[in-house]
């Protein structure tokens, strides 16, 4: 004898859901099949008369069945007190069940071991690279016996569930500052500077820049001019080069729109060449003010580029005299208005106080 099939009940908002499922080319085609069962089995029809319609046998339809009315109450919780998230409380109800599957090859512990490897530097090892490959690892963990055996590419995917990525690099800066108090000022004195400048911007149209250089870079010039590309082929470019030297570029970054302000190219990167980057840049809006963020390369802070602030500025006092750089004294008239890691100048009314 047939057993009794179980009963279907939905709401209006779960029906809606399911009409969609049942007809949706962006979910999986089980999806689908079985939120028509649910509807079929909503309209009074038979078990065998579904298996039918849908492609299942009647048990399968059976089964599904059971499992809507078993979670509805749980989805009507859903629908009530989280209605935003019952089209996903529906998609788990009609997804399939996990399944053990087959027994792990590999500890927890082994995967640690694999893992804090990857970490390590490959030196540690007595392997002459300078990052880990998927290869090498899978060397070093059987050397090491961690496994008797593993595969290079279940090497990757203990990786990739760890979001370690030992073959990518990113730089780093050690600061060369020993005070962390001071360091600490610094550091909050620049960010400061990098949270007001859109206010600033905004009230008196003052300019925000980051400015440093790229040096050593290669002028190359192709021997041919590259190939466009074609179907079923990629743009090419000409393998020989002719070298023109070095250049350096030296550029601005407008915090506040994120354009690079007035970029230049000289041969190299001495006191006169930045103080002339500086003037071109301040030239392009003369009127405004201006608070430049660089770091405490000597050029940097030279005693030309105090003098053309000053000059700018229309500064008539005593700057003081430059002394050797060993000196931590060096300007004193100067460093409290001119700080190595911001300055700052309105060109058309001197502000009373500089940032920094």
């Amino acid at each position: 004898m047939p057993g009794t099939a179980a009963k279907i009940i939905i709401t209006e908002k779960q029906q809606k859901l399911l009409e969609e499922f049942s007809k949706s080319r962006t979910v999986s085609k089980c999806v689908a099949q079985r939120a028509m069962i649910i509807l079929l089995g909503f309209a009074g029809r038979f078990n065998e008369d579904i298996a039918l319609q849908v492609g299942l046998n009647r048990m399968q339809v059976g089964i599904w069945r059971q499992r809507w009315r078993d979670t509805w109450n749980a989805l009507c919780v859903w629908e009530c007190a989280e209605p935003h998230r019952l089209r996903e409380a529906i998609l788990d109800v009609l997804a399939d069940a996990p399944r053990p599957g087959a027994p792990a090859t590999f500890t927890a512990e082994q995967v640690s071991q694999i893992v804090a490897l990857a970490c390590e530097p490959p030196k540690l090892s007595g392997r002459p690279i300078d990052h880990w490959t998927h290869r090498e690892l899978r060397d070093e963990a059987i050397t090491r016996k961690i496994v008797a055996n593993i595969s290079v590419s279940q090497v990757g995917r203990f990786l990739r569930q760890a979001a370690v990525q030992p073959h990518r690099k990113k730089m780093w800066l050690n600061t060369t500052e020993k005070d962390p108090q001071k360091f600490q000022a610094e550091v909050e004195n620049v960010c400061r500077t990098y949270l007001e400048a859109p206010a600033k911007a905004a009230a008196n149209g003052t300019h925000t820049v980051s400015v440093d250089e790229a040096t050593s870079l290669q002028a190359l010039e192709r021997k041919a001019p590259d190939k466009p590309a074609q179907p079923d082929s990629v743009p090419k470019q000409e393998f020989e080069y002719d070298r023109h030297g070095t250049t350096t570029l030296t550029a601005g970054l407008d915090v506040v729109t994120g354009k690079i302000v007035c970029p230049t190219l000289e041969q190299t990167r001495t006191e006169p060449e930045f103080v002339a980057h500086i003037a071109r840049t301040v030239d392009t809006d003369p009127e405004a003010e201006w608070v430049f963020v660089v770091d405490c390369l000597n050029t940097h802070m030279s005693e030309s580029l105090v003098n053309f602030v000053a000059d700018r500025c229309d500064l008539t006092e005593e700057l003081g005299k430059k002394t050797s750089a060993a000196s931590s004294n060096r300007w004193p008239h100067v460093r409290n208005s001119y700080p190595t890691s911001l300055i700052g100048f309105d060109l058309s009314t001197y502000p009373s106080t500089v940032l920094g």
